[in-house]
């Protein structure tokens, strides 16, 4: 995985194999930060980035200048290898190892932007807690977006807070927000 803009642009990461990861592609990524950098200004983002996993997102935000990342994931070896590169190049991410649910039930931090990769073979169900959890207990700060990517198999379309989706390739990016 490389990081795409910002002050580590071209940088080359390399998690570890044995780390139950599925990074989002380099395409992926750069079309949906394409699509936020015409929304945002980066360094005035708060981002929560929940199912973590490698960090992809997180050091992509904060090599644009994101000043306030939290990443929440439950596996150790993806909170260590994102805190021990958050280190080695002055990024400042809290890193939480934590269930997502658990946490989204129990935080009172809000986001611009609160992004969710949770595995592709996810339930509806589990989905749909994710979406419902942001928004009861109002995470986001105003004018804020959830972002959760999801395979072609999942429709996520139907949800009151839903206001689009993208697709690039074999992923697609469905947006929330509170005034839809």
């Amino acid at each position: 995985m490389r990081i795409i803009s910002g002050k580590y642009k071209g940088k080359r990461l390399v998690a570890p194999k044995k780390l139950p990861v599925r990074p989002t592609t380099d395409m992926a990524k750069e079309g949906l930060f394409n699509i936020l950098n015409n929304r945002f200004y980066f360094d005035e983002l708060q981002i929560i980035d929940l199912f973590a996993g490698s960090g992809n997102i997180s050091f992509e935000f904060a090599s644009r200048g994101a000043k306030k990342i939290i990443t929440v994931d439950s596996y150790a070896g993806c909170i260590q290898y994102i805190s021990k590169t958050a280190k080695e190049l002055d990024f400042q991410i809290t890193t939480l190892k934590s269930d997502v649910f658990k946490y989204l039930e129990r935080t009172k931090e809000k986001a611009t932007l609160i992004f969710a990769d949770p595995p592709y073979n996810f339930e509806d169900a589990k989905f749909e807690k994710i979406i419902n959890l942001v928004f009861e207990k109002d995470l986001l700060l105003e004018d804020g977006l959830l972002i959760i990517e999801h395979s072609d198999q999942t429709d996520l379309s139907q949800h009151e807070h839903f206001s689009e989706n993208r697709k690039y390739g074999g992923s697609i990016f469905s947006f929330f927000d509170s005034k839809s």
